[in-house]
């Protein structure tokens, strides 16, 4: 039987990108503009690249509650730095934490606008569940890319205070679509978070959507099925 509702990932099944360097160039150049040469530039960069292992770290714990823009800042880059340099990243934290998410070369996968137009038309209601630093980010690309429309409702971690795999983000979207977890698909990339957050949140069916940015993750539960892109998916659907 087709879903209910339909919720899925962002990175990694919505869209996907390269990898980074984890101290991008315009992040490491804005911090230094702000803090008006506190701090060098090897040193922004040095402390940032830490700081995102070890919030890199942080994550991969199977914390429940996700961590405030601000807190994030506060633990994992802050730490160290001269008072000239911390208080003007304090008060530029929403914009630092947008532009340490947002990524230039975000694509939609393959089959995402095919997939979401069919879930349309058969009156499928959508959601976005995604952990994030900024939520904002997904949700700008999503508008730029044309099909933020689409959904109903997008949960991000940094907005709700939880992160997946805790079940009640994806409790979160089905509490905003008005449907039961048992009745909707949770499709992500990860086992360990989202095959995980689906099982504990009792959805209908868990599907993993494999990503290249997330192969090399630890294993997890096992998903109920795989599909490699939005046409797998979309073909799923019309089963």
């Amino acid at each position: 039987m087709r879903p209910a509702a339909l919720l899925l990932d962002f990175g990694g099944v919505l869209a996907d990108a390269p990898p980074q360097r984890s101290a991008p160039p315009g992040l490491v150049l804005r911090i230094f503009n702000l803090t008006r040469g506190a701090l060098s530039p090897g040193e922004i960069q040095r402390s940032v690249t830490k700081g995102a292992a070890d919030y890199a770290r942080w994550r991969d714990e199977d914390w429940p509650d996700e961590l405030s823009q601000a807190e994030v800042f506060e633990r994992f880059i802050l730490p160290g730095w001269p008072p000239a340099a911390q208080v003007p990243v304090r008060g530029a934290v929403r914009k630092l934490a947008y532009e340490w998410a947002w990524r230039d070369d975000w694509a939609l996968r393959a089959g995402i606008p095919e997939m979401l137009h069919f879930a349309e038309q058969a009156e499928i209601p959508l959601a976005v569940v995604s952990n994030s630093l900024a939520g904002a980010a997904h949700r700008d690309f999503l508008d730029k890319a044309g099909i933020g429309g689409f959904f109903a409702a997008q949960i991000y971690s940094d907005e709700v205070g939880v992160r997946k795999p805790n079940p009640q983000m994806i409790w979160h979207a089905t509490d905003a679509l008005g449907v039961e977890p048992e009745k909707s698909w949770f499709v992500g990339d990860t086992p360990r978070r989202d095959i995980e957050c689906g099982r504990r949140a009792g959805v209908g069916r868990a599907l993993l959507m494999p990503s290249p940015r997330t192969r090399t993750e630890p294993d997890g539960p096992a998903p109920d099925d795989v599909v490699e892109d939005g046409f797998a998916l979309l073909r799923l659907l019309r089963e």
